[in-house]
């Protein structure tokens, strides 16, 4: 039987199955690597809720980004550390300064330093010390108001801003805010003290005097203390004591009120001077009566009180107008 004659397939038809046998072994790997998607661990889903929880709590933490300062808009601000922003205050909470009695030549002193300081002149940062209630913050205010007064609408007004006494250690950042405004600062920090495990004098002593940048020369610092050096007396009779070198101790301790250029010392005052404030503010709001009646129901108020002060009278005559019917603006 003759041989029968082999078939070759033609180039053609073995591209074509060339291609088929790629096209199926290609199918074949992706079949393979293509698996079903694997099942979340269980609690996935708890865990990021936990997440976004923490992350939304971190962000009410965080201070808020400073707004825009707006030094138009009053004379008097409060600053408010947690949020580094200036609060308007329309409307403050002073006496005139024609009714502080008995504090004549501190108030001449402290008017005179302020008035020089809002003109633009050197000035120094002030201390005032002493008795509790002898208007030490009445004064301060007063003599803010009554130069603003003095001032026309054209020329800027110096503006007073009010520093809580823990906000201590932000007052770097607010003077860096204030600094080449075009405005006068007087900073006015009330009550400033500081106890024996409170370091924030050490920034305080920075900013006033010795620090690079220096205080600037639009920003004055005034502070009342019932303490002439802002420190305990334990606290520096402590520190005399128990130091290696006793004197550089104390002078650590006490150095801060050399920051202050003026010491304005107040103290307790006398009967008359007393006396005068109660009559000054009966004329300033026209509290009409008897005037020895007057005179023996403030002095017994006094003795009641166990003191007399500016703020003893003022409380008087508060008691005096509520029982008259009349009211005090």
């Amino acid at each position: 039987m003759p041989n029968a004659k082999k078939t070759v397939p033609s180039r053609g038809a073995r591209v074509v199955k060339d291609k088929k046998i790629a096209a199926s072994k290609t199918s074949g790997e992706a079949a393979k690597k293509t698996k079903p998607a694997a099942a979340a661990p269980p609690g996935t889903s708890d865990v990021a809720n936990a997440l976004e929880r923490i992350a939304a709590a971190i962000e009410r933490l965080v201070p808020a980004q400073a707004e825009a300062l707006s030094l138009a808009a009053a004379d008097a601000f409060v600053w408010h550390a947690a949020t580094q922003t200036l609060q308007p205050v329309p409307h403050v909470s002073r006496v005139e300064i024609g009714l502080l009695r008995g504090i004549d030549r501190v108030r001449d002193i402290l008017t005179d330093n302020t008035e020089r300081f809002s003109r633009g002149l050197p000035a120094n940062n002030a201390l005032l010390w002493g008795a509790r209630g002898m208007g030490k913050s009445s004064l301060v205010k007063a003599a803010h108001a009554g130069i603003n007064a003095n001032l026309s609408t054209r020329e800027p007004h110096l503006k007073l801003i009010e520093i809580h006494r823990e906000d201590i250690d932000s007052l770097p950042r607010l003077m860096t805010l204030l600094r080449g405004e075009p405005f006068q600062f007087l900073l006015f920090c009330d009550d400033l003290s500081f106890d024996v495990a409170d370091t924030s004098y050490k920034s305080l002593k920075a900013v006033l005097e010795g620090g690079i940048e220096g205080r600037p020369r639009n920003v004055l610092f005034y502070a009342t203390s019932n303490r002439r050096h802002l420190m305990p007396r334990d606290m520096v009779d402590n520190e005399r004591g128990t130091a290696i070198n006793p004197g550089e101790a104390v002078e650590e301790k006490i150095s801060l009120s050399d920051r202050f250029g003026l010491w304005l010392g107040f103290h307790n005052c006398s009967q008359s001077d007393y006396l005068d404030m109660i009559f000054a503010y009966v004329d300033h709001y026209g509290l009409i009566g008897d005037n020895e009646k007057i005179t023996a129901e403030a002095l017994e108020w006094s003795v009641t009180r166990g003191a007399r002060s500016g703020r003893t009278a003022w409380q008087f005559i508060q008691d005096l107008a509520g029982r008259m019917g009349k009211a005090i603006e």
